[in-house]
């Protein structure tokens, strides 16, 4: 097993939550799929749940939900960097070109968080923790194991997160084409140029990538539940993996990491 015991180091993916349309349908989908427990939080927060693991943080699902005035997010997982400050980081997003959606706000004594776009528009969070890290149980079956950003400009988005957050990003040994995001001389996740392989519309995103023991039976798992495989599964570089979509549709990815048959 695989638990995080310290605070992550800026420019670290360190939570992944999804904001949906149908909550507890949605929490039930996940419970069947990866065996998460979790229920609905307090209403202070809007009754965003924790989904755990040995009674320890993975992920958050909460409804969706907007200030007056403003869209409704859409039904996808959203990847939260780390950050030491998030109203410097959020200065810093301005500056190097992205824009700030939602400003740095408290979420109680658990951290603060905003989220914001990068230039070429691929969402995330960014999140300063105060009595909570982010995600407990990690790298490990039914966990986050990796985040990429899928990118149609790759020497804008080594500017931006390098300015904006310090990640280096650097071509990946082995791999054409894809480069690791490198923090402290850590390698905490990639990113991948959105090129012809890529269907014409694919906008630039950040992709959760979940750890499973067998591919082939979560994939069957999801489309029982109501999902899809718009990637079924397939052997990879990384190890064998497919591409899944829950049944309101938002895309994730779960692998099982070894060497390709």
């Amino acid at each position: 097993m695989t638990e995080v015991d310290r605070p992550y180091v800026q420019g670290t993916p360190c939570w992944l939550d999804l904001m949906a349309k149908d909550q507890r349908a949605a929490m039930d989908f996940y419970k069947g799929l990866f065996g998460w427990a979790g229920e609905l939080g307090p209403e202070e927060f809007g009754g965003y749940a924790m989904l755990t693991l040995r009674d320890k943080p993975v992920v958050g699902i909460g409804p969706a939900m907007a200030p007056p005035g403003m869209p409704e997010p859409p039904h996808v997982w959203t990847t939260y960097l780390a950050s030491d400050n998030a109203d410097d980081t959020a200065k810093l997003i301005g500056e190097a070109g992205g824009t700030v959606l939602f400003p740095p706000m408290d979420v109680g004594d658990a951290g603060r968080m905003a989220i914001a776009t990068d230039p070429s528009g691929a969402v995330f969070g960014f999140w300063q923790y105060k009595d909570f890290y982010g995600a407990v149980v990690v790298n490990e079956p039914n966990s986050l194991i990796w985040n990429d950003l899928k990118t149609r400009d790759v020497p804008g988005a080594t500017a931006f997160y390098r300015d904006a957050f310090g990640i280096a990003v650097e071509p990946m040994e082995g791999a054409e084409g894809y480069f690791a995001l490198n923090v402290d001389g850590r390698t905490v996740g990639g990113l991948q140029g959105i090129d012809a392989d890529f269907p014409a519309d694919t906008p630039p995103h950040w992709m959760p990538w979940f750890y499973v023991d067998d591919v082939d039976a979560t994939a069957a798992k999801a489309v029982s539940l109501g999902g899809s495989t718009p990637i079924p599964p397939q052997n990879s570089l990384p190890g064998r993996m497919a591409a899944i979509a829950d049944p309101w549709g938002a895309v994730f990815s779960v692998l099982k990491p070894e060497p390709m048959s």
